[in-house]
């Protein structure tokens, strides 16, 4: 068993580097796309991608159910099929600038994408198998199999009843009108808009209903926002509000430091929140100086908006930040708060830009 890993400043181990080599984050300049391309997509992958084909594919139901089933892809295919527009983000995004960061997937912005995806509604297929009213919650398996501190296991990870008959969630076959692709947790995989992407299970293969609280070790030994190893923390769940600009001007390749003219320069970013709670308000900082966008709702309340401002650069270096506000008044902070894995830093992004 592999065991928990201390914090860590300053470079980056090998480790860290190698998992960053394994799962791809989208480029900041890809925000200019409302539906972010697939090849684009992040992705964060725990164990290996498994080898599942479509046409020998199947899906066991079972646990506390009335009529335990296997459908296979054609059963799904003939449910009445929905498309929805969901941004999803990791729960670690932006570890890496956490100060002393847990040593895992060290994601500075990139972990956020978002596709329109075809499938069923989960209450449809629920509905047939009947659930036993004992029954607490409902149970994901992937098909990725691995170790990490909490042992060997399948992937796996839970709702409560009432949440798997909410009908935004969903089982999904189709990413932006093409079938899923196998890092994308094909044949299909869940979507549960408005939490971060660990409940969105990649590569499904069985369902059960329990009649107590989940205890997996990808439920109860990690994704919980905890201060201290020892604490009982509160698990991760409803994604928080957070806004992302796209870099301007131009990189320096190696660096990645920008650089723009002087003169009218358009900022342009992303704004989301959890739970289909709407983006109030986004504001940009240049040297401290707070201004307020123009902000674009967009067409699903699971997406991010898309929001814009025009910057009169002047001759010199600046810091810009945006900050994203959402309906429930939940504001991004400045600076980003401490938490033991590095879950849920949704503090404000700062870039630095040389204008010429």
């Amino acid at each position: 068993m592999s065991e928990l890993r201390d914090h860590k400043q300053g470079d980056f181990s090998r480790e860290e580097v190698t998992l960053a080599n394994r799962n791809s984050g989208i480029a900041l300049e890809m925000l200019r796309y409302d539906v972010t391309p697939i090849g684009m997509h992040y992705l964060l992958t725990h164990f290996d991608y498994p080898y599942l084909e479509a046409d020998t594919w199947t899906l066991e139901i079972g646990g506390l159910v009335g009529k335990p089933t296997v459908l296979e892809l054609a059963d799904l295919k003939s449910l009445p099929q929905i498309t929805q527009t969901v941004t999803l983000e990791c729960a670690g995004n932006g570890r890496a600038n956490i100060d002393r960061r847990y040593q895992s997937m060290p994601w500075q912005h990139e972990a956020v994408s978002t596709a329109n995806w075809t499938g069923v509604r989960l209450r449809d297929v629920l509905e047939k198998i009947q659930i036993d009213p004992s029954a607490v919650e409902i149970v994901f398996y992937g098909a990725d199999h691995g170790e990490d501190a909490q042992g060997e296991h399948d992937f796996g990870r839970s709702l409560s009843v009432a949440h798997a008959m909410q009908p935004e969630v969903m089982l999904v076959h189709e990413m932006n009108d093409l079938p899923l692709l196998p890092q994308h947790g094909a044949p299909v995989r869940m979507i549960v808009p408005g939490w971060y992407g660990v409940a969105s299970v990649k590569w499904l293969t069985r369902i059960e209903a329990i009649d107590r609280a989940f205890d997996g070790p990808q439920q109860v030994g990690t994704y919980i926002f905890r201060d201290k190893p020892e604490d009982p923390g509160t698990f991760v769940q409803e994604i928080r509000v957070r806004s992302l600009m796209i870099p301007p001007g131009f990189p320096d390749f190696y660096s990645r430091r920008r650089f723009a003219d002087a003169g009218p320069v358009e900022i342009m970013g992303r704004a989301w929140s959890g739970n289909g709670v709407g983006i109030s308000r986004v504001e940009i900082s240049v040297d401290g100086s707070w201004h307020e966008a123009t902000l674009t709702a967009p067409d699903s309340k699971f997406a991010w908006a898309r929001w814009h401002w025009h910057w009169d650069a002047t001759p010199g270096e600046h810091v810009l930040q945006c900050r994203a506000t959402d309906a429930n008044g939940q504001v991004q902070p400045l600076d980003a708060r401490w938490d033991n894995q590095g879950f849920g830093n949704n503090a404000v992004q700062s870039v630095t830009v040389t204008v010429r």
